[in-house]
């Protein structure tokens, strides 16, 4: 189990061919399998957005398993860094 010191959390907006893909199905699960946790959305201009919280390699392996998606093409990215939430249980999508 991480450390709260080793552990980051990120706001990522995507951007590209990422709603109506199973994107956010994918990304739950996939956070899921490798212990993070946060949220993911679609957006009103057709980018998801996600807060994940885990260790930067859990973040990297999240983003791989999405990104592995039949129909998924994410053509960027945007990311903030954020402050970590110890209270945080879990990863849902949210509508």
């Amino acid at each position: 189990m991480p450390t709260e010191i080793s552990k980051i959390r990120r706001r990522i907006r995507f951007y590209g061919w990422v709603q109506a893909v199973g994107f956010r199905y994918r990304a739950s699960k996939a956070a899921d399998m490798y212990g993070a946790t946060g949220w993911v959305r679609n957006e009103y201009d057709d980018s998801v957005t996600m807060e994940i919280q885990g260790t930067e390699e859990q973040i990297d392996n999240v983003i791989a398993a999405i990104e592995r998606g039949s129909y998924i093409r994410i053509e960027r990215m945007e990311v903030k860094k954020l402050e970590v939430d110890p209270e945080e249980r879990g990863f849902y999508v949210k509508y």
